[in-house]
């Protein structure tokens, strides 16, 4: 009988030894210490007391098997070195970050707060959360994404590289850029700064094609004007595609007569994948402002009528529909566990360096 328990003990547990020697005793973790001390003994539920094994025997078997098959003490938690892979150290620490994880963070309180969702409804893009959470491209992949000097209007100058333009004070004109960069596949997110001062009466940021024009000889909102463009003017809330202004649509929908305040930075989805164009304010998806896009090669655009207005576009990442490693995977739901409010305190969790990095994409 004693055999037997330890041998399903032995079995069962060796993952859970690797999880108690990575969280190491902190005073403020009770739900650790039940864990540890129902794994100790299993008194009444066929543990030592009920198969006639005495802790001391036990204990001394468990240290002769460590010894014959190289997993004693020095394999886990604070003797753990930077070599251990990501991936063997999620295998162990995974359940107990996503059940203590967070009280660990609170100081020992159960009670924490739920992290506002990016996206309050079911039209979220699929894998918008994980684009978002991962570093954004270098400073030269976001050039490579930014404004186009050779393809914008010609009141309108290009700067640092791509990152911004500044539209010159030309009277009676209504001045677009497009980027470099058209998408036909794949999810793509892009951030745009406009200050609200400098927008004037009609500011549109979205897509256009390859074919749309950049250039009107009067104030209008030349995004969204024809065929070749969708956009959403940030000032009146209207959406535009083959529009001429009257009767367009607001967006996102809401009571009649009521307006978002956009502020200085908004984040531009666009999805080839479905083929939806959306936009996202303070953390909040507003939903798909435009359909049926797929099949096309579209590029990051805007137009503008404020004389020396300053627009900038920073390339967040792209993901396409391809399957991600179980590793990736488990770094996802270890975040999600974490919330977004608290990410930054990874470094207080008793973890290896290694896996504090790689949960922080470094």
């Amino acid at each position: 009988g004693a055999g037997g328990g330890s041998g399903r003990r032995s079995e069962a547990s060796a993952p859970q030894r690797l999880s108690a020697g990575l969280l190491r005793r902190p005073d403020d973790l009770p739900a650790l210490e039940a864990r540890r001390g129902s794994g100790a003994g299993d008194k009444g539920t066929g543990g030592w007391g009920a198969r006639g094994t005495v802790p001391g025997q036990a204990q001394r078997r468990r240290t002769r098997e460590s010894r014959e098959t190289g997993t004693g003490r020095s394999q886990t938690g604070a003797q753990l070195s930077e070599e251990e892979t990501p991936a063997r150290l999620f295998r162990g620490i995974l359940p107990l970050l996503t059940s203590m994880g967070q009280t660990a963070l609170a100081g020992g309180s159960s009670s924490t707060s739920t992290p506002q969702a990016l996206c309050p409804d079911l039209s979220c893009p699929e894998g918008l959360e994980e684009l978002l959470s991962a570093p954004p491209p270098d400073l030269g992949a976001q050039r490579r994404h930014g404004w186009n000097p050779k393809d914008c209007s010609e009141n309108i100058e290009v700067k640092e590289g791509g990152l911004c333009f500044e539209r010159r004070p030309v009277a009676q004109s209504t001045d677009g850029a497009r980027g470099k960069r058209g998408y036909s596949r794949g999810l793509h997110a892009w951030e745009i700064t406009w200050s609200p001062e400098q927008r004037g009466t009609h500011a549109v940021v979205g897509v256009a094609t390859a074919l749309a024009p950049l250039q009107a000889d009067h104030y209008a909102a030349l995004l969204g004007s024809n065929s070749e463009s969708w956009g959403w003017d940030i000032g009146r809330g209207k959406l535009y595609h083959q529009s001429k202004g009257p009767g367009a649509p607001q967006y996102p929908a809401g009571p009649q007569g009521e307006q978002l305040e956009v502020p200085e930075r908004l984040l531009v989805i666009l999805d080839m994948e479905e083929g939806t164009l959306g936009y996202a304010i303070g953390g909040t998806y507003l939903g798909p402002a435009f359909h049926g896009l797929k099949g096309r090669t579209l590029y990051p655009a805007v137009s503008a009528v404020w004389g020396q207005c300053q627009v900038r576009i920073s390339y967040l990442g792209e993901r396409r529909a391809e399957p991600h490693s179980l590793l990736h995977l488990s770094r996802l739901c270890v975040r999600r566990a974490l919330g977004d409010t608290r990410l930054g305190h990874v470094s207080a969790l008793p973890l290896p360096p290694a896996m504090k990095r790689y949960l922080l994409y470094q």
